[in-house]
């Protein structure tokens, strides 16, 4: 299996965490998006929507998007629940951090750790939007360990690859008390250093 990816990327970062903690041999082959390597007509054979990661299958056959990856790598581990309404919660949380999520507190972490934008210089919906959503998961973690009951899934590995780096898009986790501590068990749980 190759994983074409940017190790910056906390997308990518996701399929990564996911093959290593469930020991699945891969090849990593580096796509810096910033150079524009996943725009390349070689890149977009693999993926015509030319976005990171995409797997490549022995077969060849080839899978994108991150929470589809991750979902499908871990299918029968113990990183999806057995029960299969916590399996749903699961899945609910994948497509909210897609949706509501990602696209706040990642894009914030893009334009400043990859742009060199200034926190002023950010679009103060998309920092709004990331301030909610912070605040969504603090009000879920103070009564539950992980995102989905006592045990870490996937919805810790997808809500984790973006929340960690979220000082670096200029958010500030300092009053998000339980977010921190799901924080630190999710890493601990993935074998993960504590990001700086």
């Amino acid at each position: 299996m190759k994983i074409y990816g940017d190790i910056k990327s906390g997308n990518c970062l996701k399929v990564k965490w996911v093959c290593d903690r469930l020991a699945l041999p891969y090849t990593w082959i580096v796509i810096d998006i910033v150079k524009g390597e996943s725009r390349t007509a070689q890149f977009l054979r693999l993926h015509s929507g030319g976005q990171v990661p995409v797997v490549e299958f022995d077969d060849g056959r080839t899978l994108a998007q991150s929470n589809a990856i991750i979902r499908y790598l871990a299918r029968d581990s113990d990183l999806v629940p057995a029960d299969t309404f916590a399996a749903a919660k699961m899945d609910e949380w994948l497509f909210w951090e897609q949706y509501s999520h990602e696209p706040a507190i990642a894009v914030c972490r893009y334009q400043m750790y990859f742009l060199g934008r200034k926190p002023g210089e950010l679009d103060p919906d998309k920092v709004r939007r990331g301030y909610a959503a912070l605040a969504r998961m603090e009000d879920h973690l103070q009564a539950t360990r992980f995102m989905v009951g006592e045990a870490l899934s996937l919805a810790d590995v997808a809500l984790l690859a973006y929340t960690r780096l979220a000082h670096q898009g200029g958010f500030d986790l300092g009053g998000y008390v339980s977010v921190r501590r799901w924080i630190g068990d999710a890493e601990k749980s993935l074998g993960l250093p504590p990001v700086r």
